[in-house]
């Protein structure tokens, strides 16, 4: 039975759920037998063929006799006739909800649809819908017997690549993060029938905990026995030795065991460790099942495995409860970290040519970009000895959660803050906060809702401080100490080495007219890239500027520059390579102003405009509104 949904705001509308059997519009049948065409070139041999568009995954498994029973994927349609939602994000600000569709029928998803409805504020996924008529949709999973709390959806914006051209978004999984449909869901595998599964995911952003899969599994949270799960997973897990090198490998949660082929050690299994893996698992349910994986921007698959299942007992036959994960174990065991992209389920055991097909059509996407650190305009605080401003709990802290130094790591979402442009400092959607909004020297800092109060408000100074207002003292590390797990603290502000905490994410720069500066061309700016005014966007990169102790404002790795270093009234300001010169040293004055030394000027917008586009100069320094641009 399909559970109740509660309902969006502005709703993108879903396909009339049909009979079991899909129902589609007439020109599905085109596309269908377009893939049959390339599934049949494959099996005999014919010369290689340019895949038809509307030749999606969906459309190919179906083709070869093997349909999609649940489709998911925040990055871009899998049917070639889908139109209906891909995602929903909820604001954290008031709690709303919207969907992410694609752009056209069988298209990428509309990246900018998530960027607007989340405008200055964080959103969490917290529903992956599925694209088949069967309605087999994800929310964030229950607690589960692994001793887990319920699990969190993930921040929605922690992750963004590029496919087909287009911004997209990832699932980001962290420890605490991850997605169930619990009961059975509607065609997939129970009770040892075949099916098949594939994810594209993340080869660079994976760990050895459990269990960062997606596929079949048990109807409740509850670890039932061997073989009663079914589920691919892509993770350094060497469940069973030996195994050959570190991994990650491509391998099958069968329940109780992270196979890497037959009965569990597979040295022939070498892994895959690209940026996009794309991860395969089949499964007769009977005696047979094979593991592949592959770059997801290039190439073939390797068959890791291809022959009889574990001969433990329970295995043979399989004894699937047919529930499906995202991110976590059967039991909701969810300590381990990965990242999603799309992945689909299928009724039947697929073939060798239909999975070529589909892995044709995964490497026309075109994925592209970093999947180990979140990219969007959050970045690490760096504090004294180059440790990290970090959260304790591994990426899970909850309100009073401690704030501390810890080693850097490059995927740990709790290092990742995010600098807004009313001063908070938030991570894994709360903020840096003074306990109990306290002002005394010594008082302890933590994790809290995001609440607006004095104690969340934090600017960066020119010397590497990070100043509260409200008590008018400074983040401190206590007696300068730099060892793991150093509880850190507001004090008086002294200059020390103690106090220098870099803000490598950067803040917004508040401009004229409630606008931020801007860079044109959309996070991709280059040297002579025009600096502007634009309506404030928290998730636009270029819109955060790091403001350091040399004097030099900085973004997409550039600095703020005069054209031609120039001093002169009128010279406008662009993007330019950092290299010390006098027309990149800006001093933030207490009347707001961003003053140039080397020409004795302000930054200014040209007779006060404000409107979007409006290029920025410098300008005889005079106080006025004009000139207000506060970095945080």
């Amino acid at each position: 039975m399909r559970r109740a949904r509660s309902p969006h705001v502005h709703d993108v509308p879903r396909p009339t759920a049909g009979p079991a059997a899909t129902l589609r519009p007439p020109r599905h049948l085109l596309s269908a037998l377009a893939a049959l065409a390339l599934v049949l070139g494959a099996l005999i041999g014919l010369p290689a063929v340019s895949q038809a568009a509307g030749s999606l995954p969906c459309d190919i498994y179906g083709a070869a006799g093997t349909p999609c029973v649940a489709a998911h994927s925040t990055t871009r349609a899998l049917l070639s006739s889908y139109a209906g939602p891909l995602y929903q994000v909820t604001r954290a600000s008031d709690g709303a909800r919207t969907d992410v569709g694609p752009l056209a029928p069988g298209g990428y998803a509309d990246a900018s649809r998530q960027d607007t409805f989340c405008r200055n504020t964080t959103c969490r996924i917290t529903e992956v819908y599925d694209q088949t008529a069967r309605h087999n949709d994800l929310t964030p999973g229950p607690a589960g017997t692994a001793g887990m709390g319920a699990d969190r959806g993930a921040d929605a914006g922690e992750i963004a690549v590029t496919a087909g051209g287009h911004k997209v978004y990832g699932i980001w999984i962290s420890p605490g993060v991850g997605y169930r449909y619990t009961g059975v869901a509607s065609g997939v595998a129970v009770d040892g029938r075949p099916e098949g599964a594939y994810m594209v995911a993340s080869g660079t952003h994976v760990g050895s905990d459990c269990c960062f899969d997606y596929g079949n599994a048990e109807r409740t949270p509850a670890d039932t026995g061997n073989g009663h799960m079914d589920a691919v997973s892509i993770a350094t897990t060497c469940y069973f030795a030996p195994c050959t090198g570190s991994g990650p490998w491509v391998e099958a949660d069968l329940e109780n065991g992270m196979f890497q082929g037959g009965d569990g050690s597979n040295t022939a299994n070498r892994g895959n460790s690209s940026a996009f893996v794309t991860a395969v698992l089949k499964n007769d349910g009977q005696t047979k099942y094979a593991l592949k994986g592959g770059d997801s921007r290039s190439g073939p698959l390797t068959t890791w495995w291809d022959g009889g299942l574990p001969t433990r007992g329970g295995y043979r036959p399989m004894q699937q409860e047919g529930g499906i994960i995202l991110g976590t174990g059967g039991d909701n065991s969810n300590w381990n970290r990965g990242t999603f992209f799309e992945g689909v389920m299928v009724a039947g055991y697929p073939t060798d040519a239909a999975e070529n097909a589909v892995q044709a059509n995964i490497v026309s996407v075109g994925y592209d970009g970093a999947t180990d650190v979140p990219n969007g305009p959050q970045g690490t605080i760096t504090g004294p000895g180059g440790t990290c401003v970090d959260v304790t709990a591994d990426d899970t802290g909850g309100n009073g959660a401690a704030v501390d130094l810890w080693d850097c790591q490059r995927w740990a979402e709790d290092q990742h803050w995010q600098h807004n442009a009313d001063g908070s400092l938030s991570t894994i959607g709360r903020c840096l906060d003074i306990k109990g909004n306290g002002t005394a020297n010594g008082t302890e800092v933590e994790l809290w809702d995001c609440n607006g109060v004095g104690g969340q408000n934090w600017q960066q100074h020119t010397d590497g401080s990070l100043f509260n207002p409200q008590s008018g003292r400074c983040l401190d590390t206590p007696n300068g100490t730099t060892a793991n797990g150093t509880r850190l603290r507001i004090w008086d502000c002294n200059g020390s080495a103690a106090q220098k905490f870099s803000v490598d994410g950067g803040a917004p720069v508040a401009s004229p007219g409630g606008k931020c500066l801007d860079v044109a061309a959309d996070d991709s700016g280059g040297n002579g890239a025009a600096v502007q005014l634009w309506d404030c966007q928290s998730y636009a990169v270029d819109q955060h500027w790091y403001h350091d102790a040399g004097g030099s404002l900085r973004t997409l790795g550039r600095c703020l520059d005069i054209n031609g270093n120039g001093t002169a009234n009128g010279t406008e300001v662009e993007l330019w390579d950092c290299n010390g010169v006098g027309g990149q040293n800006w001093q933030q004055r207490t009347d707001g102003s961003l003053f140039n030394r080397q020409s004795g000027r302000c930054l200014d917008t040209p007779n006060g405009t404000t409107a979007n586009g409006t290029r920025l100069r410098i300008w005889d320094c005079n106080g006025s509104a004009a000139q207000r641009f506060t970095t945080g």
